[in-house]
């Protein structure tokens, strides 16, 4: 994941949130992007 650009990853969340995906998969990704001090904005 560490290839990832930090917007495809913030998009790859919102998106597996979205499609209610496998809670490990979030937790993954919850977790990197923690790791990279970022913040979703969610804009409706």
């Amino acid at each position: 994941m560490s290839k990832m650009s930090d917007d495809l990853l913030i998009e790859s969340y919102l998106e597996a949130k979205k499609l209610k995906l496998s809670p490990e998969f979030l937790e993954l990704l919850e977790t990197e992007i923690a790791r990279r001090c970022l913040s979703i904005n969610v804009s409706y």
